[in-house]
């Protein structure tokens, strides 16, 4: 079983300036997931995509084993992650000359993760037979309980409503938040054009609320670095 690892990281970051090599604990942030993905014993290769020669340089000297230069329209604000993974794993193909069984993609502001969440999501995919798995939390709101949304004339509803209704949260469907943490997916389904984290047989591992904070603002950043302090194995 063949199973690269990709970590894509742009230049440019509006809620948290430069936030991909920013310090995090006396290191930089995308070096958490590096140390990561090199600790799970997993992967045959990892790659770094980026837009950024100065943060494919910090890649290397923690660990990355192939830096893609990515294309500047899958760089952009308003361009898909998705693309830029495929076109990085096509990239280290044509490099080693080797078909990847198992794609695996951690997300660079999702340092709290385990070693043991990405073993976990990789075993669900491999010994399920899905073609893919994402990562996410039991949600904070139940869209059956106490998540409503407005129309046009500013009336309020449930987002989802049974018959009869739900009275206790507690009763209500599972529900998860995404956490934008792993992303996992078989060859078979990689490389259609229309990839997406959504197919018919999708998977979802589940971790807790204290590993699935991502990073996309200021307070983001100082509260995940609260809680990596807390924990005494970072």
């Amino acid at each position: 079983m063949n199973r690269i690892c990709t970590i894509c990281a742009r230049a440019g970051s509006k809620g948290v300036a430069n936030k991909n090599i920013r310090l995090l604990l006396d290191k930089p942030l995308i070096a958490h997931s590096l140390q990561q993905a090199k600790q799970s014993g997993l992967f045959d290769v990892i790659a770094v995509s980026s837009d950024s020669e100065h943060i494919l340089e910090i890649s290397s000297q923690w660990g990355a084993n192939f830096l893609i230069k990515r294309p500047l329209e899958l760089a952009d604000d308003k361009a898909a992650k998705v693309p830029a993974i495929q076109h990085c794993v096509r990239e280290v193909e044509k490099l080693t000359g080797v078909a990847y069984n198992t794609m695996v993609d951690l997300d660079a502001t999702s340092p709290l993760r385990d070693v043991s969440d990405i073993v976990g999501a990789v075993r669900l995919l491999e010994e399920s037979g899905a073609t893919n798995v994402i990562t996410g939390t039991p949600s904070h709101r139940s869209p059956y309980f106490n998540l409503v949304e407005m129309d046009a004339a500013g009336v309020v509803r449930l987002s989802k409503q049974l018959d009869p209704p739900v009275v206790r949260r507690q009763d209500a469907p599972a529900c998860f938040d995404m956490n934008a943490s792993i992303y996992v997916w078989s060859r078979e389904i990689f490389f259609i054009p229309s990839l997406t984290v959504f197919h018919s047989n999708t998977r979802l591992y589940e971790m807790p609320p204290q590993r699935s904070r991502d990073i996309d603002s200021e307070l983001d950043f100082e509260f995940v670095e609260f809680l990596m302090r807390k924990n005494t194995c970072y």
